[in-house]
């Protein structure tokens, strides 16, 4: 079990420190909105791997490879279009203040609907839960749950401790200067152009 949770933590530990689209979401809404926005980004996984784990346990072999290659170019479009928002939002930044009780509570809804939306058509979970997660987890299972859920625990604690410490140093680089804040964000728009041209490009490609 031990062996298991270790393996977990370490894959979890890759995927945290990994710089890709949904880490560059979570610094671009944490710039922009604070921290508690930020913590709705880390949240998304939590919503979303269930089904994504569970697709590529069962079925994700039987699929058509179209499919699977289309999958990857609808995330490159819809990161081309979350660069868009940021393009629009670094033109003209947000203005925090203090809010009524109900416009946060729409702004929390589409926070974490993207977050959400961005993991589901991110391919990266789904290579990792149809290789190396999924044979790890198949094989915790065969054991009994709790393997299972401590290969599950170790990957998480590690996946959602390092993007939530990514959210406080964010929150605090928008605290030090709005230009550098205006910085980082111009660099989150111009990761997510080249993010989502690879996408397109592994698609296309087959790669």
């Amino acid at each position: 079990m031990l062996a298991l949770f270790s393996q977990g933590a370490g894959f979890g530990f890759a995927a945290g420190t990994s710089f890709g689209v949904m880490h560059n979401l979570l610094m671009n809404t944490t710039l922009a909105r604070g921290w508690r926005y930020g913590l709705l980004i880390v949240a998304a996984p939590i919503v979303s791997d269930a089904p994504i784990i569970l697709l590529m346990l069962l079925a994700l072999e039987q699929l058509p490879a179209g499919i699977l290659r289309l999958l990857p170019i609808v995330g490159g479009v819809f990161v081309w279009y979350l660069a868009y928002g940021a393009w629009r939002q670094f033109r003209n930044p947000p203005t925090l203040t203090a809010t009524t009780d109900a416009a946060p509570v729409n702004l929390t809804r589409q926070t974490l609907l993207k977050g959400i939306a961005v993991n589901f058509l991110n391919p990266a979970p789904y290579i990792f839960w149809g290789t190396v997660g999924g044979t790890l987890l198949r094989t915790g299972m065969e054991q009994s749950p709790a393997h299972a859920l401590a290969f599950l625990g170790g990957f998480y604690a590690l996946l959602l401790g390092i993007m939530v410490g990514f959210v406080f140093l964010f929150d605090r680089l928008r605290q030090v200067d709005a230009r550098l804040t205006r910085v980082l964000s111009l660099v989150s728009v111009v990761v997510m152009l080249l993010l989502g041209a690879q996408l397109i490009a592994r698609g296309l490609t087959g790669g």
